[in-house]
C-alpha cells in the first residue's frame, strides 16, 4: 500500500499520525509526574539552601531519594536557581537536544536522507517507545548519558578519536552503569580512549568529592552497596538478571554472580568480533544490552540504551524482527504481572523484556559489509596511477568495477517502517524505581545503482 503522493496528502497523513500518537501518551499511559526531577530538585535544594546532606533528602510521603554518585548533584546544581516548572522546561529541553544527538549518530552520513516526511512518523514511533517516555515522563537522565556514550562513537567512527573516552567518562561519573563502555574501549584496543575516559570520571569523582567530601564518603562506603535504597529488586520494572532471579525467589549472590559472569564473557567475545570488523554501532549495542542485564537494577526506563540495537536490526535488513520486538517494548505488557508474576506464565511474561534484551546480546547481527567500512579503500584508490608510456587499463568484460563505500541506513527511516507499535496499557500506579555507526545489507552494484504519578524504587 503506497502512501499518498502529494504533499498536502502527506502533512494530513502526518498531522493525523501526531494527532493519534500525543491522544494515546495523554490518555493511555500512567504519566510519572517528573518523579525522578521531583528528586534531584529536592536534593539540589535541600543541600544548597538548607544546609541539607545530598544523601539524606527523601520525596515527602515516599521513601526515595537520591541514589546517584555525588558528581551528579555537582551537574545539577542549576536546579538550585530554578523554580519547579522552569526545572521541568529545562530538563524536557535538554532531553530532547540529547534525544537529538543520539538519532543523528545512529542515522549516520544519511540523515537527510528520510526528510520532514521521514522523520516525523519515526519520532511518533519513538514517541511510543516505553524507556524514552517513561525517561521524559520521570524527568531521568538516560538519554543524556545515552549521548554521552554515543558521541565516542561518533569520535571513533569520523576520526577525531583524540577525544573518545571523554563522553563516557563523563557518563560514568554520573551514573555507574556506563563504566562497562570502559571495558569495551579495551576490548576494542582502543586504550587511549579507555584511558581519556577513566581520566575523565577520576577528575569528575574528584571534583566532586573536593565540593562535598562527606557525602562522596558517605556514597563510597555505604550508599553504593546498599541495593535497598533504589527499591525492591523483585519488582516488575527491575528487567536485569538480578530481577528475574528474585521474582523468582531466587536472592542468593553466588547465582546472580555466576549469571553475570557468563553474560559478560558473551558479551567481550561478541564485542571483540564487533571492533574487529570496526563495526562501532554494534560494539555499543552490545555493550548497552550487556549493562541492563548485569546492573542489579533495571528500571525499565534505562531500557533506552537497547536504542542502538535497533538501529544494528534496520542496518542488517531485519526490519520485520526489529518491529515485533520494538513493538513489545512499546505495549507495556510486562505491567500485566506488576501483582503476581508467579507460574510459568508470570516467569516468561513478567521478564519478557529481559529476554529481549538478552537475545539482542547473543543474536544482534555484527560485522559491516567490507564495503561501508569507514577505513576500507577501493581497488581504485590503491592501484598506481597508469604512466604515459604505458596504455589506459580497460574493463574486463563480466568483472564488476569497484564503488565507493554504501553509506549508513538512517535509522529513522527503519524506526518509521517499524513502527507496527503496541498500544499496552501502562503499569499501576506505583513509581517505578529510579533515581538511582550500521551498514545495510551487502548489496550488488547493480542493486546499488538503482536504489508514568507514583514511582517505584527510585533511581
Amino acid at each position: 500500500m503506497r502512501g499518498p503522493r502529494t504533499e498536502r496528502g502527506r502533512l494530513l497523513l502526518v498531522l493525523a499520525l501526531v494527532a493519534a500518537v500525543v491522544a494515546f501518551t495523554a490518555t493511555v499511559p500512567l504519566l510519572r509526574g517528573f518523579f525522578d526531577l521531583r528528586v534531584y530538585y529536592g536534593t539540589v535544594h535541600t543541600w544548597v539552601h538548607h544546609g541539607g546532606l545530598i544523601y539524606d533528602y527523601r520525596v515527602p510521603g515516599t521513601p526515595y531519594g537520591f541514589t546517584y554518585p555525588p558528581f551528579a548533584a555537582v551537574l545539577m546544581l542549576p536546579l538550585a536557581v530554578l523554580g519547579r516548572s522552569a526545572a521541568i522546561a529545562a530538563c524536557l529541553l535538554v532531553n530532547t537536544a540529547a534525544l537529538a544527538v543520539v538519532l543523528r549518530v545512529l542515522a549516520g552520513e544519511r540523515w537527510r536522507r528520510p526528510g520532514w516526511y521521514g522523520w516525523v512518523p519515526a519520532l511518533c514511533a519513538l514517541a511510543l517507545f516505553e524507556p524514552l517516555r517513561d525517561t521524559f515522563s520521570f524527568g531521568q537522565v538516560n538519554v543524556v548519558l545515552l549521548a554521552l556514550v554515543l558521541a565516542d562513537a561518533w569520535l571513533l567512527t569520523s576520526g577525531r578519536g583524540r577525544w573518545a573516552g571523554a563522553g563516557t567518562g563523563l557518563a560514568a561519573a554520573i551514573k555507574l552503569t556506563p563504566a562497562l563502555f570502559i571495558g569495551m574501549l579495551l576490548l576494542a584496543g582502543r586504550r587511549r580512549a579507555a584511558g581519556t575516559a577513566v581520566a575523565v570520571a577520576a577528575a569528575a569523582t574528584a571534583l566532586a568529592a573536593w565540593v562535598d567530601p562527606a557525602a562522596s564518603r558517605f556514597y563510597w562506603t555505604e550508599a553504593l552497596w546498599d541495593t535497598g535504597r533504589v527499591g525492591r529488586l523483585d519488582y516488575v520494572s527491575n528487567q536485569s538478571l538480578q530481577g528475574v532471579l528474585a521474582r523468582l525467589g531466587e536472592t542468593g549472590r553466588p547465582l546472580w554472580a555466576t549469571a553475570v559472569l557468563l553474560t559478560l564473557c558473551v558479551w567481550a567475545w561478541r564485542t571483540r568480533r564487533a571492533a574487529a570488523a570496526r563495526d562501532w554501532t554494534a560494539a555499543f549495542a552490545l555493550t548497552g544490552a550487556a549493562a541492563c542485564l548485569v546492573s542489579p537494577i533495571t528500571w525499565v526506563h534505562h531500557l533506552v540504551w537497547l536504542l542502538p540495537s535497533f538501529a544494528v536490526l534496520l542496518r542488517a535488513g531485519r526490519r520485520r524482527l526489529a518491529g515485533v520486538l520494538y513493538a513489545v517494548l512499546c505495549s507495556s505488557v510486562v505491567w500485566l504481572w506488576v501483582d503476581d508474576a508467579s507460574g510459568l506464565g508470570g516467569f516468561l511474561g513478567s521478564n519478557l523484556y529481559t529476554w529481549i534484551t538478552l537475545g539482542l546480546l547473543l543474536g544482534l547481527p555484527v560485522g559491516q559489509p567490507r564495503a561501508a567500512l569507514p577505513l576500507a579503500r577501493s581497488a581504485s584508490a590503491t592501484a598506481p596511477a597508469p604512466s604515459p608510456a604505458s596504455p589506459t587499463p580497460t574493463a574486463v568484460p563480466g568483472q564488476p568495477e569497484s564503488s565507493p563505500p554504501v553509506p549508513d541506513t538512517a535509522a529513522a527511516t527503519g524506526a518509521a517502517e517499524a513502527a507496527g507499535l503496541g498500544f499496552g496499557r501502562s503499569p499501576s500506579s506505583e513509581p517505578t524505581g529510579s533515581t538511582s555507526p550500521f551498514a545495510a545489507k551487502p548489496q550488488s552494484s547493480s542493486a546499488r545503482a538503482s536504489s508514568y504519578t507514583a514511582k517505584p524504587p527510585p533511581l
